[in-house]
């Protein structure tokens, strides 16, 4: 009984404890760092993984005994190290963006993928990867091109979204479906003219979403883009939730609706486009955790976006566990598993929120 009513005052939706919630997503995201380092086909134990963090910090390092062997830290450090790490990091940066779509576009419904940023990114990515258009770039050739795939796509879709010099959010939304379509069919036309088998393997392994490429140059850009674009929307919090009355009362209550919306296109496809570069497209993931978020903490932005953030990469690194150990020691890709879990999801969603319509208009 005293669990149940900590839990009703704590994640209360009119003034939840945001102090105690970050604080246990922040453990819940450390506890997830661990097991996320030392599960797997070659699992290595929590308190080992601990002991191999802790021998690299750089003032207690010395003093921990060097008990595990090297294979282990090289897997711990190696290998997972920069896959979870960018597993929190692409998580975050996903249900963020989900955020701030279902705020642009006023719809519960709307996910990180709406506008083809991840359709354009695809196809570029697709195309360097098969004929290596993009070599040229050097190793980094892969990221580089999925976000110029993606900067194209959304300035595309920008462009015929404009109406009188403002943005027309349901023009916004078709042309995001039309050209999403029409990049989609560009990517089938170069999978199909594949040179080798290998390559188009690859290929479509990368579009379904994984984390298995990850590497420590992989999370500099996407780290440092989540974090600016975080401390915008956190600025512009109260714009955010005006701009869900609608814009001519947001308008009304001293909100610049057209500069809101293009500095919300803009961060949307930024994040999106660098998400997609070193991941793939991993959906359903800005879809699902806002609506979680909004669940404990209701819809203020100022408490959505940070608790979104937490939820999305601990979900993410999760679902990696599971994507490398469920037919180890094969590995299915992350996107693929998302969308096992968020399509029954996002029927529930769409059927709810049909229910609540039909309740209001009564």
């Amino acid at each position: 009984m005293k669990s149940t009513n900590f839990f009703r005052k704590t994640f209360n939706r009119v003034n939840p404890n945001m102090t105690l919630i970050i604080l246990l997503l922040v453990v819940l995201a450390i506890v997830s760092l661990l097991f996320g380092l030392g599960l797997g086909p070659i699992s290595v134990n929590p308190g080992t993984v601990g002991k191999i963090l802790l021998s690299k910090l750089p003032v207690i390092g010395k003093s921990i005994p060097h008990t595990w062997q090297q294979l282990d830290e090289n897997i711990v450090i190696g290998l997972r190290l920069p896959r979870v790490c960018l597993g929190l990091i692409v998580g975050a940066s996903l249900a963020v963006i989900g955020v701030t779509m279902q705020a642009l576009v006023r719809n519960p419904l709307a996910d990180p993928f709406i506008l083809g940023v991840s359709s354009g990114a695809a196809a570029s990515a697709t195309l360097g990867m098969l004929f290596g258009v993009f070599s040229f770039l050097g190793r980094y050739s892969l990221s580089i091109s999925a976000f110029i795939g993606s900067a194209v796509t959304i300035i595309f879709v920008y462009t015929i979204s404009r109406v009188n010099g403002r943005i027309n959010i349901t023009q916004l939304l078709l042309s995001g479906v039309a050209i999403s379509m029409i990049m989609d069919g560009v990517t089938r036309i170069i999978t199909l003219s594949a040179p080798n088998a290998l390559g188009l393997h690859n290929a479509t392994f990368w579009m379904s979403g994984s984390l298995a490429g990850a590497k420590w140059g992989y999370l500099t850009l996407p780290l440092v883009v989540l974090l600016l674009c975080m401390i915008l929307l956190m600025i512009n919090y109260r714009g955010l939730n005006l701009l869900l009355l609608g814009d001519e009362s947001a308008g009304s209550l001293g909100i610049n609706v057209q500069r809101l919306q293009k500095m919300l296109v803009l961060i949307a496809s930024l994040m999106a486009g660098v998400t997609i570069a070193v991941s793939g497209s991993i959906g359903f993931v800005g879809l699902m955790v806002p609506h979680f978020t909004r669940l404990l903490v209701g819809g203020d932005h100022r408490r959505v976006l940070p608790i979104s953030a937490l939820l999305g990469g601990i979900l993410v690194v999760w679902v990696d566990v599971a994507a490398r150990m469920l037919l180890a020691p094969e590995e299915l890709p992350v996107g693929i598993l998302t969308a096992i879990i968020g399509g029954p999801l996002f029927i529930f969603l769409l059927k709810r929120n049909t229910r609540e319509k039909k309740v209001i208009a009564r």
